[in-house]
Formats: structure tokens, C-alpha cells, sequence
């Protein structure tokens, strides 16, 4: 036996139910806020509203959505069983709205001073998904 082993094994990896409705509607081009709005458990509308702010300067309303869009992704993934850490694989696409808001929270509390917290999200990134710490960074 290996010092340090984990003989309760890794936890489950937590895989979203799919909802295709928002994630079909942004792909036509709808505005992230209509998704939003008709779709407020969407984490993947709030976190394109976030990308969407970022980009424009707006770090302090980046923050607000990507905070929406993370809270809403984290009772989702308590729903799916999820017990506060565990895989949330990039693979399966309905995580991705969850990981891209966890990932838009770092970056927007990052560029309002909030180091400590943007660091949390960054680690949760990689202890969530190492494949999404990638692919987003």
C-alpha cells in the first residue's frame, strides 16, 4: 500500500443534465440576456453575458454575471449528486456553462483586485476540470 492512498477512491465525476434549449438558442445567435432571462438556471447564458462584458471593459458587470452563472451552475451540480468537489468534466458539454462562469468569476475578480478569490477559482478550475483549466485559459 502506498503512503498518503486515498482507499476511498476518487468521488463520481458529476455530469450535468442536458437542457438543450439555451445552449440552442445562443448557437442561433440569440442574445445571451433574452437566453438569460427565458432561461435563468442557464449557467452557459450567464457566462456568455460575462465573456461578454469582459470583453467590453466591464470587469465589474463580467463579475456579477459570471457570480450568477457559477451559483446557479453549483445548485445544478449539488442536484446531480455532487458532493462539494469531484470531477466536472469539459467532455461532457452541459458542465461547460458551469466551468466557463467558474473560470469568468476568476478572471473578473482577478481584474477588481480580488486576488484571493480569483486564485480559489483557478484552483477549483483544475481540481473540476484540468481540461478546461486548459482549453479556457
Amino acid at each position: 500500500m502506498t503512503v498518503g492512498q486515498n482507499l476511498l477512491g476518487e468521488p463520481p465525476e458529476t455530469r450535468l443534465p442536458d437542457d438543450p434549449e439555451p445552449h440552442e438558442a445562443l448557437a442561433a445567435g440569440v442574445d445571451p440576456a433574452t437566453v438569460a432571462a427565458s432561461h435563468p438556471e442557464s449557467s452557459l447564458a450567464w457566462a456568455e453575458l460575462a465573456d461578454r462584458a469582459f470583453a467590453a471593459g466591464d470587469a465589474v458587470t463580467s463579475y456579477a454575471y459570471a457570480r450568477t452563472g457559477y451559483h446557479r451552475g453549483l445548485d445544478q451540480l449539488r442536484r446531480a449528486g455532487w458532493k462539494g468537489h469531484g470531477p466536472v468534466p469539459w467532455e461532457h458539454e452541459p458542465n461547460r456553462g458551469f466551468l466557463r462562469a467558474l473560470f469568468a468569476l476568476g478572471r473578473a475578480a482577478e481584474a477588481i483586485g480580488e486576488s484571493d478569490e480569483a486564485t480559489r477559482c483557478a484552483q477549483f478550475l483544475r481540481d473540476s476540470s484540468p481540461t478546461a483549466a486548459t482549453e479556457l485559459s
